[in-house]
């Protein structure tokens, strides 16, 4: 059960994945089926072990399909958000030196980013559909690239990288993340014990799966227990309650974001049963944590998450197990422990940097041996970069980042990226961006910036600019002008100064 392809159930006769938005239900083996037609396509246009697929599509049945025949065929899946800028596809392609970028049917006469981006470094784009006539998920080449003639269909093996995502860092540049069959699969295991998982339960997917908080907890740890999942092609409020009921959904994992619009949405006079809700990729307050159970009737687990360790570390558990708002409770399938400076546990109750080792985490990121070396004991224990200590009973509390991430629900962003498309602005002489308090996401983007001599640009101007450049969710929510920045004695920018300063000076007094 070390690879996708094994641990996928074989035996459920109940559907494995339903898609509302095309009426679609597909059964345990029609997925085998469609995956392994998908496969030997993806083996016809010359891709070997050890390619790059990447993947920018929506949560569909083309990139469930897509995305397993890719891991499959001993190949390397490398989910993109579809909603990338052109500049953005540009970076993750190169980065990986993709051997193939899969798009939606359309996308190529359209001119999308993400073709436009492939065509820069010379490669092969393929569009992907579903053919309700013939029922499966057809594949075509329209741009070649740098494509090959067929080679034959492989079989994985459990240390191949079935995944790479890419994490940011302090430095500005994002690190990737090489995930081994086993690593996933690993991790499916324990979140299927975590949660008891069976074919009983059916979970409706909010999470993107370009996201490994969508593709591991919400989608193929289901798989593996044969249970059912509901894929809508993205979130909608409007649309949850009605589904969620329609197709008996009896959970959902999702960021702390998507359950407050939840709970300041409308939602049913008679709430359906629910099993239990996970939280995840971001802090959940115990004042949300407690209306969910409140309005919803059902337990809320808090779980703790990173891409390095494909996705789990640690969970609360069901009941009758106790769970604890304010904590992400125990390791699960993981060790847990915290440590100091020289990587050393420290005593119960001290804070210290949470750190882990276990089966699912990640061996060392791609072409980085300075990250691999902060991050890695030598006992080898994985740094998280997060503060935190045990309770009492071992359940894990964090306190506080040590790296300078902004996590704005779930997503993470690095100020240095954010940096540097701001001081492109002819009229911005200096710019830091840092995390601010966010009611909804956890932390916003805000940012401090100076403007060059007799020069002008309002917020607005700004916003718009950096828009243009960078995702929607990487956008400062608000941002401040001042004619100096904070710096050390030697001329140094620090970031923490600088947050602390605008913030206690006024600067961003909205509640974000």
């Amino acid at each position: 059960m070390a690879t996708l392809q094994a641990s996928i159930s074989a035996i459920s006769r109940i559907p494995a994945v339903i898609i509302p938005s095309t009426s679609l239900t597909i059964s345990y083996p029609t997925l085998q089926s469609l995956v392994s037609n998908f496969q030997k396509n993806l083996a016809a246009i010359g891709i070997t072990p050890h390619s790059p697929v990447s993947i920018a599509l929506p949560n569909n049945l083309e990139f469930i399909v897509s995305f397993l025949a890719t891991a499959a065929q001993r190949g390397i899946a490398a989910p993109l958000n579809p909603a990338y800028k052109q500049g953005e596809f540009e970076f993750f392609i190169d980065d990986v030196k993709s051997k193939l970028v899969v798009v939606p049917r359309g996308a190529v006469s359209k001119g999308a980013p993400a073709v436009k981006a492939a065509r820069k470094f010379g490669v092969a784009v393929a569009e992907v559909w579903w053919d309700d006539r013939r029922g499966e998920v057809c594949l075509e080449v329209l741009e070649k690239g740098g494509s090959r003639d067929g080679v034959r269909v492989e079989s994985a093996e459990p240390e191949d990288v079935a995944l790479v995502l890419h994490t940011s860092g302090t430095t500005g540049r994002p690190k990737a993340v090489p995930l081994t069959h086993r690593n996933l699969t690993k991790t499916m295991g324990n979140i299927v014990q975590t949660y008891k998982l069976t074919w009983e339960d059916k979970t409706y997917l909010v999470m993107p799966l370009f996201h490994v908080h969508g593709l591991l907890a919400g989608f193929l740890a289901p798989l593996q227990s044969g249970g059912t999942v509901i894929v809508p092609v993205k979130f909608s409020a409007g649309e949850f309650w009605k589904e969620f009921i329609k197709f008996r959904a009896n959970w959902y994992t999702a960021v702390p974001t998507i359950h407050q619009i939840l709970l300041k949405s409308p939602f049913p006079s008679q709430i359906p049963p629910i099993r239990f809700i996970r939280s995840c990729s971001s802090p959940l307050s115990p004042t949300t944590f407690h209306a969910l159970e409140e309005t919803f009737k059902a337990p809320v687990l808090e779980a703790y998450a990173m891409t390095e360790a494909a996705h789990q570390m640690t969970s609360n558990p069901l009941p009758p197990a106790k769970r604890k708002p304010g904590t992400v409770g125990l390791g699960q399938g993981v060790e847990v422990a915290i440590l100091d400076a020289d990587g050393n546990e420290v005593p119960q109750g001290k804070e210290g940097e949470i750190s882990i080792k276990g089966v699912n985490v990640t061996k060392g990121y791609i072409n980085n041996e300075k990250a691999n070396a902060e991050s890695f004991t030598s006992t080898g224990f994985f740094r998280t970069g997060d503060q935190g200590k045990k309770d009492e009973d071992g359940y894990v509390i964090i306190t506080g980042r040590i790296k300078e991430l902004i996590n704005r629900g779930g997503e993470k962003i690095s100020p240095i990226e954010v940096d540097n498309v701001i001081s492109s602005h002819p009229a911005i002489s200096e710019a830091v961006s840092f995390a601010v308090d966010s009611e909804m996401y956890g932390q916003e983007v805000g940012a401090a910036v100076v403007l060059k001599s007799g020069r002008k640009v309002t917020e607005e101007e700004l916003k718009k600019y950096v828009g243009e450049k960078l995702s929607k969710f990487k956008v400062p929510n608000k941002i401040c002008f001042t004619e100096n920045m904070p710096k050390t004695a030697t001329g140094k920018i620090q970031r923490r100064i600088v947050a602390e300063t605008m913030l206690k000076g006024d600067h961003l007094k909205a509640k974000l």
